[in-house]
C-alpha cells in the first residue's frame, strides 16, 4: 500500500483527517506531531494503524525519511491562532514558516507526489468584499495571516520551481469534535461548548455580530482528500468554507436552545488581528476538487455539542 504522511496528525482538524484516510482504505497513513497543539489521545482509538513519529517540522533531518517515499503529505501541523502569533510571534515563524519549508523540501527532495497544504482564510484579512474569492488579493493583518500566506507562495513556487505538486487549501473556521477548549487561544466554538456544558457565560469579543464561514471538521477533512486526487489542481489555491456565514451571537443562541437554557454572554473588547466577516466562495472547489460540504451548521453544532457531552 502506498504511504500517505499527514503532519500535524495528532490535532484536531489533523486527526479528523486520519481518520477520514482510513475509513476510506486510501494507504498506510503515518503521523508526525511534536504535540504541542496536538494530543496522542486524539489517535488514541487508532493504535496499531497508524504510525506517530513524535518529531518537530523545525527539525528537517528529522523528518526527512518519514515524508521521502510517500504518495501524498496532508501540512496541517502549525500553530493555528491569531492572537497566539501577536501574543508569541517567533514560535509561530518558525513552524509556520520554517516548518512548511522543511517540510516541501523533504517532499521534493523524498519523490511526493503531491502536498496539500492548509493554507488559511486569515489571508483575506478585513476587506470588505463577501464572499472571498482566490482572486482577491491578500490582506494579511496579523503574523499568522503572514505566515500561512508565505506557505502558500512557497508551495506555489516549489511546484513551478521544482516540480512537486502542490494544492493549497484555505481552511475557513474549521469546528467539530476533538477541538480542545482549554488554551486561551481555542476555537471559539470549542469554547462555546464548554461554557455551555459547564453553564458559564461565554466572553465575545466584540459586539457578536462578527460572522465565520464555519465549516464542519469532517467535510474539511474530505475536501483535503480530494485535493490530493483531483486533476490540473496542482499550484493552485483554493477556498475550503462552507459558502455560508453566522454570526457569533447567532451561534451562541442555537446552542443555548439546544440546551434549554439562557447564559447571556459577556461582551469584551475587540480582539487585534480578528476580521469583521469571513465568507468563503466556494465555486472553484466545487467545480474543480468536487466539494460538497455535507454538514449543516444546526447538525454540525449538534454532533460536535453531543461529543463534548459524552467527553466531558
Amino acid at each position: 500500500m502506498k504511504k500517505i504522511v499527514v503532519t500535524g496528525g495528532a490535532g484536531f482538524i489533523g486527526s479528523a483527517l486520519v481518520r477520514t484516510l482510513l475509513q476510506r482504505a486510501e494507504g498506510e497513513v503515518e503521523v508526525i506531531d511534536n504535540l504541542l497543539t496536538g494530543y496522542e489521545h486524539n489517535l488514541q482509538e487508532l493504535a496499531g494503524r497508524v504510525q506517530l513519529h513524535k518529531l518537530d517540522i523545525r527539525d528537517a533531518r528529522a523528518i526527512a525519511p518519514v515524508i521521502r517515499g510517500a504518495g501524498v503529505v496532508y501540512h496541517l501541523a502549525a500553530i493555528p491562532s491569531v492572537p497566539r502569533s501577536i501574543a508569541d510571534p517567533v514560535p509561530s515563524h518558525e513552524i509556520n514558516i520554517a516548518g512548511t519549508f522543511n517540510v516541501l523540501r523533504a517532499a521534493a527532495e523524498g519523490g511526493v507526489r503531491r502536498v496539500v497544504y492548509a493554507a488559511s482564510s486569515s489571508a483575506y484579512g478585513d476587506s470588505e468584499t463577501l464572499p472571498k474569492k482566490e482572486s482577491m488579493a491578500p490582506r494579511p493583518q496579523s503574523p499568522y495571516a503572514v505566515q500561512k500566506l508565505v506557505g502558500e507562495y512557497y508551495a506555489s513556487v516549489f511546484y513551478s520551481c521544482f516540480g512537486l505538486e502542490t494544492v493549497a487549501l484555505r481552511f475557513f473556521n474549521v469546528y467539530g469534535p476533538r477541538q480542545d477548549p482549554s488554551s486561551p487561544y481555542s476555537g471559539v466554538l470549542s469554547l462555546f461548548m464548554k461554557h455551555l456544558l459547564n453553564r458559564t457565560p461565554p466572553t465575545i469579543f466584540g459586539d457578536g455580530e462578527q460572522s465565520r464561514d464555519f465549516t464542519y471538521v469532517e467535510d474539511v477533512a474530505a475536501l483535503c482528500v480530494k485535493a490530493a486526487q483531483a486533476t490540473g489542481a496542482a499550484g493552485k489555491t483554493y477556498n475550503a468554507g462552507n459558502g455560508g456565514r453566522f454570526t457569533l451571537n447567532f451561534i451562541w443562541d442555537a446552542l443555548q436552545k439546544m440546551e434549554g437554557v439562557q447564559l447571556p454572554p459577556v461582551y469584551g473588547q475587540p480582539r487585534e488581528g480578528d476580521v469583521r466577516h469571513s465568507m468563503a466562495d466556494i465555486t472553484s472547489a466545487v467545480a474543480e476538487l468536487g466539494h460538497a460540504p455535507q454538514c449543516s451548521i444546526e447538525e454540525g453544532l449538534r454532533r460536535t455539542l453531543e461529543w463534548y457531552r459524552t467527553t466531558a
